[in-house]
C-alpha cells in the first residue's frame, strides 16, 4: 500500500504535473507566480481544495452517480439504479464541490491572512474554473484508467497540488530572477513566461518512463 501511494505521489508531482506535463492551470501559473510569497499561497490553497474536492468528488461518484445498488438515490427513485446520472450531473456536482471549497478557503484567507488575500486578488475565486482542479477529480473518477479507492483518490489530489505547487515555486523564483535582467521588450511579461514553461516542461520530461 505504502508503494502505491509512493507511486501515486511521483507520478502526479513529477511525471504527470498538471500544469507541465497536461499544461492544465496555466491561468493562476503564469498570474500569481511573479513572487514567491503569492505563489506559495496560492499553491497552498490550491493543493486544499484539490485533496477535499478529490475526497468528497469520489464519494459524490460512487454514492450519488454510478450507477448500482451502491447509489443512495437508488434507494429512493428505483429507476436511476441502471442508468444513474454520470452524464447528466458529473461536471455540475463537481463544480458545485470546487466552488464550495473555493469560497470556504476564501472567506479563511480574508479572515485570517488578508494580506494574501489581497495579493492573490482575482486569481483566488478563479480555482473554481481552474480546469486543473476538475482535472484532478474527474482522474480520481470517471477517467480513471482504474477503479481508485478512497485513499488513492485523496493523496492524488493531494499529489497532484503538490505538484502544482512546485511548478509555482520554481516559476516565481525564475520570473524573481527574469526581473532582475534585462529582456528585450517584445518577450517581457506573458511571453518569457510561456518560454521559461516550456522550457521547464521539457526539463520535466526527464522524468516521464519513473512510473508506468
Amino acid at each position: 500500500m505504502i508503494k502505491e501511494i509512493a507511486f501515486i505521489i511521483v507520478s502526479v508531482v513529477f511525471v504527470n504535473n498538471f500544469v507541465l506535463a497536461k499544461f492544465l492551470g496555466l491561468c493562476p501559473f503564469l498570474g500569481v507566480s511573479q513572487k514567491t510569497s503569492s505563489a506559495m499561497g496560492m499553491g497552498v490553497a490550491v493543493t486544499f481544495v484539490m485533496t477535499l474536492s478529490s475526497a468528497i468528488t469520489w464519494i459524490v461518484y460512487n454514492y450519488i452517480l454510478l450507477p448500482g445498488d451502491a447509489n443512495i438515490i437508488a434507494t429512493i427513485f428505483p429507476s436511476v439504479r441502471e442508468t444513474g446520472l454520470i452524464e447528466v450531473l458529473k461536471t455540475i456536482s463537481y463544480i458545485l464541490v470546487i466552488a464550495t471549497l473555493v469560497q470556504l478557503v476564501e472567506m479563511l484567507l480574508r479572515k485570517m491572512v488578508p494580506a494574501l488575500y489581497e495579493s492573490l486578488g482575482i486569481y483566488l475565486p478563479l480555482i473554481t474554473t481552474n480546469c486543473a482542479v476538475l482535472g484532478v477529480a474527474l482522474l480520481n473518477t470517471t477517467d480513471s484508467p482504474k477503479h481508485l479507492g478512497f485513499l488513492e483518490a485523496t493523496i492524488q489530489g493531494f499529489g497532484a497540488g503538490i505538484g502544482f505547487t512546485v511548478a509555482m515555486l520554481l516559476m516565481s523564483g525564475i520570473r524573481e530572477r527574469l526581473a532582475l535582467v534585462n529582456i528585450p521588450q517584445p518577450l517581457r511579461g506573458i511571453p518569457i513566461a510561456f518560454i521559461c514553461t516550456g522550457l521547464m516542461a521539457l526539463a520535466f520530461l526527464g522524468f516521464s518512463g519513473m512510473v508506468q
